[in-house]
């Protein structure tokens, strides 16, 4: 056999490999979001490869992933389990959040064009349609959508990148905290705020919609 075709099918094994990590990876970090996997849940290498019908390498390879994400912990070498937050963890991503997404609001509210703030009308009429509907998975997409176009509103690729990192585990915070109603009321306000093109008001709107659900968070976790 040549070096080329031994290249190729190097590569090619490569290539296989990582895009098995990525379904059992992505197929994992959905469970512990939507709450299929719960905190304290045990992950056993050779049950998830059964599942997923795949080897163990790409198993191991998510689990790590998963592990420098914060989804899981390991409590020894073979025992990993679902991480239960602490209080420092929430504390921690609502930090973020609060720096990070008053700045997405202010710049939507500054450079919003009118098509954008017609998607982001239509995207607050889903997440209000899903808040009727009570169900805990319809309302997680609706709106991490209303909040994932905020931010292309922004115009910001470096903040939107960063936020990316941090959506898994805010989506998997609020998977626990049952609160749609006025969450979808201030997000209302919030697209109001940037369909006036008030930047002012957006950014207090934010600062005041984040921790209200921090305290939101930290009663119902911890309290």
């Amino acid at each position: 056999m040549s070096r080329t075709n031994t290249g190729t099918e190097t590569a090619s094994s490569l290539t296989g490999t990582v895009w098995l990590r990525d379904q059992v990876c992505e197929g994992l970090r959905d469970r512990i979001i939507t709450g299929r996997l719960k905190p304290g849940d045990r992950l056993v290498e050779r049950d998830v490869a059964e599942e997923f019908g795949v080897s163990r390498v790409p198993v191991r390879e998510a689990i790590r992933i998963l592990l420098g994400d914060g989804f899981l912990e390991a409590l020894s070498p073979r025992r990993i389990v679902v991480k239960q937050l602490s209080r420092q963890d929430v504390e921690n991503l609502f930090d973020m959040r609060e720096a990070l997404e008053v700045l997405a609001v202010r710049r939507a509210a500054e450079r919003a064009t009118d098509s954008q703030l017609r998607e982001l009308a239509a995207l607050l009429e889903t997440a209000r349609r899903a808040t009727l509907s009570g169900r805990p998975e319809r309302i997680s997409r609706a709106n991490t959508a209303f909040h994932h176009h905020i931010v292309e509103l922004s115009g910001n690729e470096l903040l939107a990148t960063t936020l990316e990192s941090l959506e898994g585990r805010l989506r998997w915070l609020f998977q626990q905290i049952d609160d749609p109603g006025p969450l979808w009321e201030e997000h209302r306000l919030l697209s109001a705020a940037i369909t006036a093109a008030d930047s002012e008001t957006a950014a207090v709107c934010a600062l005041r919609h984040v921790r209200h659900y921090r305290d939101v968070a930290l009663q119902l976790l911890f309290e």
